[in-house]
């Protein structure tokens, strides 16, 4: 084939290091080539051999060579140099992949995040900032690019843990033939302006803080459905099971102030409740005044064993007995038997025989 039908990957790093590979085993299958280069522009050119070669099954696929230059020749030959299979000439500046990015950071407000890094010594307006990030719910990344060497996206989600990185890439086609970007810096997990070592602890967390949260949930509603319940059954047995009172409380002045003697007790409160009838069923009474000349006429009337009293009289005078039993006899016209003594009831006159 032709000169110009051989495929090659330059790659200027930084424009530090030059590195061209080809494919030695489909190209030049039969034989090991060599390489020499060059960064003279003038017409007596002075080659240089490769010092470091890349090996494919130990046939040289590449060679590795420091940047000396803006401007490169090579040429691929035969093993023994006294063929030419191969050659180019070319721009190393468009060929520059750049390294990647030194002294991130990471700046936070809110669902807000900038990011940026410092500026390389050189060919700063042919770099841009890359910034991808997703969450643990994203399947794939979300791209932010801008200008060297500062990049911002919002939107963020608190509550979501974020993988972040970031990484320079070269202006195409102003500043390179090829799109290259250096390679990613390190990946870092954020989550609320946090750095963490894991998104899985986040989610453990969150589960575990959901799961314990769940159970005092459940734990204060069984505790409820048993208050409940045990207020449902105490009101029941109530209905259906009278309390019995306890006698503690009901005679307390037998325990308290007789000391358990049940016979003084009842002897007592006998008298007590005796007293307190009377109290209580005394009727008001009004006793009216006799005159003196009608006591005095019907007690000549009556028979001399009889012992006549004048109630009303009595009540006059204030006698508390013949007050009660005046009381008691007021409602009727008949003979009745008040402790073993007989009285014959008027209108107006009591007579106890």
């Amino acid at each position: 084939g032709s000169k110009d039908a051989i495929s090659t990957t330059i790659i200027n790093f930084n424009n530090e290091m030059m590195q061209i590979t080809w494919a030695a085993r489909e190209l030049f299958p039969s034989e090991n080539v060599s390489f020499s280069y060059t960064f003279d522009e003038v017409t007596h050119k002075v080659w240089k051999p490769c010092p470091t070669y890349l090996l494919d099954q130990d046939f040289n696929s590449g060679c590795l060579f420091k940047t000396e230059g803006p401007t490169l020749a090579f040429s691929i030959r035969n093993n023994n140099g006294s063929e030419e299979l191969f050659s180019k000439s070319l721009k190393s500046d468009f060929y520059i992949k750049p390294k990647q990015p030194e002294n991130v950071t990471f700046f936070w407000k809110e669902d807000t995040v900038t990011v940026s890094c410092n500026k390389p010594e050189r060919g700063v307006k042919c770099l841009t900032l890359e910034l991808q990030y997703k969450s643990k719910f994203d399947k794939d990344w979300q791209s932010r690019t801008s200008r060297c060497c500062r990049v911002g996206d919002q939107g963020f989600d608190p509550r979501k843990c974020y993988s972040l990185r970031v990484r320079l890439r070269r202006l195409v086609p102003h500043c390179n033939v090829v799109n290259y970007s250096s390679d990613w810096e390190a990946e870092t997990l954020w989550m609320n302006g946090t750095l963490l070592d894991s998104c899985d602890d986040v989610i453990q967390s969150q589960s575990n803080t959901v799961m314990v949260l769940s159970c005092l949930l459940a734990v204060l509603l069984m505790i409820l459905i048993l208050l409940i319940l045990l207020c449902k059954w105490q009101r029941l047995q109530k209905s259906v099971i009278p309390a019995v009172p306890d006698p503690k409380y009901v005679f307390v002045d037998l325990f308290n102030d007789h000391n358990g003697n049940f016979q003084e007790w009842i002897d007592k409160t006998d008298h007590a409740v005796v007293q307190t009838k009377l109290e209580y069923e005394e009727p008001e009474c009004i006793v009216e005044a006799e005159s003196q000349q009608e006591d005095e006429k019907n007690s000549d009337k009556q028979e001399p064993q009889e012992k006549i009293f004048s109630f009303s009289r009595a009540a006059e005078n204030n006698d508390p007995k013949a007050a009660q039993i005046a009381c008691l006899m007021s409602t009727s016209n008949t003979i009745s038997s008040f402790a073993g003594i007989q009285i014959l009831m008027n209108d107006d006159m009591y007579v106890m025989l």
